[in-house]
């Protein structure tokens, strides 16, 4: 048999290990970043903040407002680290010094301009939670981390490339075990390097394509793809999605798609935008049609890897199930008034586009027309009358409150007929609840804000602080478990957990000296029960729950509308797409069981004699007039919530001065 002679015009497969660790589908991708999520918190690669080797041009891509953070690579010196950070609209890089301690045992360091820490780890979790500034100079803060949407086994492949370098054997993504999982090296292992990389014969020609890509290697992030892990509107918009495009010469490139500044759903069915500033993609020379699965074009066709293009063959349309098509149905029947049954003719829900909270018209007995905001005379006597109730009272007269603005209690026919649903907790999980929604975490905040005002309003000693502060861990622990009131436990947990009270350390001790009781309680149930309901991992009892746990849906269906500064718990969570399944799931279960949180918030709240002052305090519309005055509480949310946060700070630091470095 002869030896066939290679032709030096034609293309080979080459494999070699960049191109196995390039050649991985967006699934697979994301298993392996749920993998390398779910090590040991003391391996640096579990922390969704840790990018690896990402350069320092890409990362400031990725800090977008004040607080967002990340911990990338030191390019300059391995072992090294560099926290970047984004404060006063300015990117900002501090480098973390890896230290030898050479003394009776060897122990290693991480140094942070004057603070030294035993991880990275530690390091951040310090900043974080103490709201600590990173730098004297600068006063930058850190509380927002940006979180990878890719492997680090990809990422350092992919910079490794694109600088022409190996991957930093001192970096954590490149140990002995980084691997989460090995696969064979085959030519079917889904996305194929001229996917990635421009494909030519020749080495001098692959250089000089790649400095002809639209999109350098540096600022490749993610495909978009149905099940990537990370949200529909991610934060990390330098790893924008990639579109692949034939030139002239019949080189693939690439070429970034722009992110959409509408907000996408995972309802909607388009999962790139259709208005991109992309010139349009041709069609092949060929007249043959690429093949198609399940009703859509291949990627053959041109277009981008995870953009849907309808067939021209029309597939038989499924039987009308979802929401929509059922109104639709039912709206085609009121064309025929004279139906059998004899009920009434189909009515399309009413849209809310206005607020049911309106300051400016709300009428107390508290406070006049008008005032400013915090006004003493006013702030006393609501001091007062919480001071009168106890934590059993207080929190019935909240649930009281919160089921009537959630539409869980009180609701008429005329309502219901508005909605198009029987229940506040259906509306709010269907496109026509956005108003809802808004409403729904306009009185969450406020509320927060209000418990914090109350603790930090107490000016007397520190024990008085601390009788008051477990007051109010008697008040969450009421609403968990006494009346079931998730939503309203979750806004007095808020406040307890902003760092305007938590850092009330003189505070913090008189109560564990004073009231271990509540301490403990604080501490060892309420706190961990919180963190696992945001993160999925528990909830309570169907029949003994009357308002269920719906922040973290809000602040999903409505992620770019809130505007309070920081990330909350459910939002910094590092265990992937799991959560947020979870949530979308309890969601289900919330619109179908309105009816049983109605029935058991009536049945909690039987008997009960509520006190007209009282209850007024708890109402938003009163919160919000106490809280910005009543010019300032039309203003926007963002403008009030920054003001205010403003506001706490000065008062926590008035009750604790923080302590200078000088004194210490």
């Amino acid at each position: 048999m002869g030896v066939r002679h290679l032709d030096p015009m034609e293309n080979y497969v080459q494999f070699s290990k960049e191109k196995y660790l390039l050649d991985s589908p967006p699934e697979k991708l994301r298993r392996e970043l749920e993998e390398e999520l779910k090590l040991s918190g003391s391996d640096l690669r579990s922390h969704g903040w840790y990018h690896g080797p990402v350069p320092r041009e890409v990362s400031e891509t990725l800090v977008l407002r004040n607080g967002d953070f990340l911990i990338r690579d030191c390019l300059t010196n391995a072992g090294d680290y560099v926290l970047t950070c984004r404060w006063n609209h300015e990117a900002l890089h501090f480098k973390i010094t890896k230290v030898l301690i050479k003394s009776s045992e060897s122990r290693v360091q991480y140094l942070l301009e004057q603070e030294s820490f035993d991880s990275v780890p530690a390091l951040v979790c310090f900043y974080m939670s103490q709201r600590r500034p990173v730098s004297l100079q600068s006063s930058a803060q850190i509380y927002c981390p940006i979180n990878r949407t890719l492997p680090l086994r990809y990422l350092e492949a992919t910079f490794a490339l694109a600088n022409g370098r190996k991957g930093s054997a001192h970096s954590p993504s490149n140990q002995r075990g980084a691997y989460i999982k090995r696969r064979s090296v085959t030519m079917t292992d889904g996305l194929t390097t001229e996917k990635i990389i421009p494909h030519s014969p020749s080495t001098l020609h692959h250089k000089e394509a790649m400095r002809n890509c639209a999109l350098s290697m540096d600022q490749i992030q993610e495909f978009r793809c149905p099940l990537s892990p990370v949200g529909e509107a991610p934060l990390s918009p330098a790893y924008s999605s990639v579109t692949k495009h034939r030139n002239t010469m019949g080189v693939k490139v690439l070429e970034v798609v722009p992110s959409s500044p509408v907000l996408r759903r995972s309802s909607e069915p388009q999962l790139s935008p259709s208005s991109s500033t992309n010139a349009p993609l041709q069609e092949p020379a060929s007249g043959d049609h690429p093949p198609t699965v399940h009703g859509y074009l291949s990627d053959a066709a041109g277009g981008s890897y995870c953009e849907l293009h309808p067939t021209p063959s029309p597939s038989p349309a499924p039987p009308p199930k979802s929401y929509v098509e059922r109104l639709r149905v039912e709206e085609g029947r009121t064309a025929h008034p004279g139906k059998e049954d004899g009920s009434e003719p189909f009515t399309a829900p009413l849209v809310e586009t206005v607020s049911s909270f309106n300051p400016s018209k709300y009428h107390s007995a508290l406070m006049g027309a008008e005032n400013k905001p915090l006004e003493m005379g006013i702030l006393k006597r609501v001091k007062e009358l919480l001071g009168e109730a106890d934590a059993k009272t207080a929190a019935k007269h909240i649930t009281k409150a919160d089921c009537t603005v959630a539409r869980i209690l009180g609701v008429t026919k005329e309502m219901q007929k508005m909605m198009g649903v029987g229940s506040g907790l259906e509306l709010l999980t269907l496109p026509h609840g956005h108003q809802l929604r808004l409403d729904l975490l306009e009185r969450f905040y406020t509320m927060s804000i209000m418990v914090a005002v109350d603790l930090l309003g107490c000016t007397g000693s520190t024990e008085e602080r601390a009788s008051l502060l477990h007051k109010t861990i008697q008040l969450a622990a009421e609403l968990k478990s006494g009346l079931g009131n998730m939503f309203g436990f979750a806004a007095v947990m808020r406040a307890l957990e902003l760092p305007q009270i938590s850092r009330l350390q003189q505070t913090w001790s008189a109560l564990r000296q004073r009231h271990t009781e509540g301490a403990i309680l604080y501490e060892k149930k309420l706190k961990p029960f919180m963190k696992n309901m945001n993160d999925g991992k528990e909830s309570c009892a169907l029949s003994s729950t009357s308002f269920p746990h719906i922040i973290p849906l809000l602040s999903l269906l409505e992620k770019g509308m809130v505007v309070i500064e920081g990330a909350e718990p459910w939002e910094s969570t590092e265990t992937g797409v799991d959560v947020v399944m979870s949530h979308l799931e309890a969601a289900r279960t919330i619109a179908h069981h309105g009816g049983i949180y109605c029935t058991n918030a009536e049945t909690k709240l039987q008997g009960f004699q509520e006190r007209e002052d009282l209850l007024e305090v708890f109402c938003t519309e009163f919160q919000m007039r106490l809280l910005w005055g009543s010019r300032g509480a039309e203003g926007s949310q963002a403008e009030r919530y920054d003001k205010f946060d403003k506001v706490l700070t000065a008062l926590s630091n008035k009750l604790e001065p923080p302590v200078k470095h000088s004194e210490l």
